[in-house]
Parts: C-alpha cells; sequence; structure tokens
C-alpha cells in the first residue's frame, strides 16, 4: 500500500471509489452494531457518535493524519492534483480515510452508555491525526526503517495486507485503554461482587448491523488490493472461509446467542485480513474458527470475571482478534501450509506487537490527559437519564414518550 502511483487508470480509479464506498458503508454498520446492543436510552447518541466522529475523523486525516503517514497533501491546484493519475491519489485518500475512521468507531463501541461527546471527538481527532497514521506510515509506508530491517534480519516485513493489526488491533488496544479511564457503567457491578446484566435493546438491529459491516468488509480487504488489475480473488475466498467459520464457532460455543453469532462472523473477518492475500483457504478456515472461539470466551472473561465494561466486546473483537490475525499470517502464509510464502513469524510478532504497544501507549496519553483535563465521563444524573435526553435533547422513540406521559 505504500508505492508512488502515477499514470492510473480511470478503472483503477473508479474500483477504488466503489472500494472506498463498500468501506464507508461500514460505519453505518457499526452504528446499527452498537445501536442495537446499548439500552433504548444511548440509541441516539450511538446514531450521532459514529456520524460525527467520521466527520471530524476526516478533517484530521485530510489535514495532517495523511501526511505522516503517506507525505501527502492537497493543497494544490486542482489541475495539479488531477494531473497524471486521474485523481487516483484523491479516492486513495477516501479509501485509507474510512479504514482511519474505523478507529473512532471501535473505540466507540467499548465505551457507549457513559463518555462524554464532545471530549471524544477531541480524542478521535487526535488519534486519527497522530496516533493511527504514525503507525500506518510504519507498516504501509515503510517509515523509520523498522520493515526494512525486518526484511534484512528475519527475511521478510512485517505482512498486513488489509489491517488486521493495523486498524483493528490498534482500535481494540486503544479502546480498552479507553474503557479502563473511563470505569464501568453504574450498576453493572454490584459491591457483592455480583454482575448485573444488561441485555441489547434490540437484537434486529445488532444483527443488521453486523450484516452491513460483512458485506461492506469485502470491500475492505478485496480493493485493499488498491489497483483493478492486482484484484486477487483468493482474497474474497479467504474472507468468506474466515467469515463462515467465525461465525459456527461463535454459534456453538456460545450456544446460539444471537450477539456471539453475529459478532462471531465479524472475529473472523477482523482476522482474516493481515493474511487474507497469502493463506490457503482451508486455513483461512481455521484462522476465522479460533477467531471466533477467542470472542466469545475473552468476551465472557472480560465481562464476567475481570468486570472490565467493554459494551460491545470491542477489545476481544478487534484488539485480539487482530493481533491474532497479524500473528497467523506468520504461520499459516508459509508454503509448508499452503499458503504462498515469503512470511516470517518472527517480523509478525514484532510487527504486531509494536502495533499494540504505539495503540496502548497513544490511548493513555490521549485518554489520560483529557480525563485529567476536561473530564471524559457523563455525570451520574446524566449517566441514568441516558445520552440521548442528556446530550442530544430527543429519544430514540419520540412519539411513544409523548404518548406514555399523556397517559
Amino acid at each position: 500500500m505504500s508505492e508512488a502511483i502515477q499514470h492510473i487508470p480511470g478503472g483503477s480509479v473508479f474500483f477504488l471509489l466503489m472500494g472506498a464506498i463498500l468501506v464507508l458503508s461500514m460505519h453505518g454498520g457499526f452504528a446499527f452494531l452498537e445501536l442495537g446492543t446499548v439500552r433504548r436510552k444511548n440509541q441516539v447518541n450511538a446514531l450521532v457518535k459514529i456520524l460525527s466522529d467520521f466527520g471530524v475523523s476526516t478533517l484530521a486525516y485530510f489535514f495532517i493524519g495523511y501526511r505522516i503517514a503517506y507525505g501527502i497533501s492537497f493543497f494544490s491546484g486542482a489541475r495539479t492534483l488531477m494531473a497524471h493519475d486521474n485523481g487516483f491519489q484523491m479516492v486513495r485518500f477516501f479509501f485509507l480515510l474510512t479504514f482511519a475512521a474505523a478507529i473512532p468507531a471501535i473505540v466507540s463501541g467499548g465505551i457507549a452508555e457513559r463518555a462524554r461527546f464532545y471530549p471524544q471527538l477531541i480524542a478521535t481527532a487526535l488519534l486519527v491525526a497522530f496516533v493511527y497514521p504514525f503507525y500506518e506510515g510504519i507498516v504501509w509506508n515503510q517509515h523509520y526503517g523498522f520493515q526494512g530491517l525486518l526484511t534484512r534480519v528475519f527475511g521478510a516485513p512485517f505482512h498486513d495486507f488489509a489491517g488486521s493489526v493495523v486498524v483493528h488491533a490498534m482500535g481494540g488496544w486503544i479502546a480498552l485503554v479507553a474503557v479502563w479511564q473511563l470505569g464501568a457503567r453504574r450498576g453493572r457491578y454490584g459491591h457483592d461482587g455480583n454482575v448485573h446484566a444488561i441485555p441489547p435493546s434490540n437484537i434486529p438491529f445488532l444483527a443488521l448491523g453486523s450484516w452491513i459491516l460483512i458485506i461492506g468488509w469485502f470491500g475492505f480487504n478485496v480493493m485493499s488490493a488498491q489497483r483493478l488489475p492486482a484484484v486477487q480473488g483468493l482474497v474474497a475466498l479467504n474472507s468468506l472461509m474466515a467469515m463462515v467459520g467465525g461465525t459456527l464457532a461463535a454459534l456453538a460455543l456460545g450456544r446460539g446467542d444471537p450477539g456471539f453469532v453475529h459478532n462471531g462472523a465479524l472475529a473472523g473477518l477482523v482476522a482474516i485480513c493481515a493474511g487474507s492475500d497469502v493463506v490457503q483457504p482451508l486455513s483461512a478456515l481455521v484462522i476465522g474458527v479460533l477467531a471466533g472461539l477467542m470472542f466469545v470466551y475473552l468476551f465472557t472473561l472480560v465481562q464476567n470475571r475481570l468486570k472490565i465494561d467493554d459494551v460491545l466486546g470491542v477489545w476481544p473483537l478487534h484488539g485480539v482478534c487482530g493481533a491474532w490475525g497479524g500473528i497467523a499470517v506468520g504461520i499459516f502464509g508459509h508454503r509448508a501450509l499452503g499458503g504462498t510464502g515469503g512470511v516470517s513469524l518472527w517480523s509478525q510478532l514484532l510487527g504486531t506487537g509494536l502495533g499494540l504497544a504505539i495503540a496502548t501507549l497513544g490511548g493513555l496519553l490521549v485518554y489520560g490527559i483529557l480525563k485529567r483535563t476536561v473530564g471524559i465521563r457523563l455525570d451520574p444524573e446524566a449517566e441514568y437519564a441516558g445520552a440521548d435526553l442528556s446530550l442530544h435533547h430527543v429519544s430514540a422513540y419520540p412519539e411513544e414518550d409523548v404518548q406514555r406521559a399523556g397517559r
């Protein structure tokens, strides 16, 4: 994803534009997945957060982040911007922006129902302008010699074709830090050590969010080739197999729970992003199965035993399954297991570890500073009333509320 691009045919420009639109649609999936999982009193907030985060992400990435990652800005005249490549770089910015904006969308699910709105927008701006593009540039644009060092020492660079680590693990580990800084929702864990369940508000919306994400994911993965001649059918088939593996594994271990089933599909897709272009389809199935099992087990462990109130389970889903996807490349990408070769387990371990370290440190800095300056948590009254009325002054079902008040 790092090579200089010139004289690009219009077909590749259109191809990548369709990819950007597909990944843009995934942000609707993030919104409905969160809307269906949170309580009714926080549904409007879920919708407003995702779209507002995308707007802030666009500006942060346009003015700062994209230049940090790729050294490219768009402050020239329109004729200059269109020269040589039919505007490919501008469409490429759009495509990669949708990846960058996934970071706050992932975080949003973890901190749902108790985070202040505008401090979170500030966090979004800082994460997308500085933290994410710093690591993105290292992996996808050869910054600071890290990839060259891995190639010289271990014979292969860190391989992350579509962002298991660059996007998903980064987002998941930043979310874990944010969740820890915020603390649990009030009433989630009792003083007696009991866990008080907070069921999803709308299973159909949760399922809709998952399906939108699934469909958009094939743009996320397949169109990471970025040029029409570079498209691989292998990426599409591997994405499908991993999704199915994650779904069925979560179905079995989660005993048919719809939340586990629909998130299990996403776990498989998260894990296959990195190696979708180098592993064999049966390996993709195994990667997806293990991701689905990891998600169900760790979600239960985190919520019930560790008492970390990660509302949508974004740390196990994106953080852990994303890291697993990065490491899996170094296992299943070898020719002995049917892969294309050209990978190194050590490079995958070190590249993944670097991503987790940057995400954790960046999350600590951003959320730690905001917590100690402007504050990041709703006050008790606002949290009890719900973010919809407290922040946006309207509920998700205003007509029902009016009818109920008139009785």
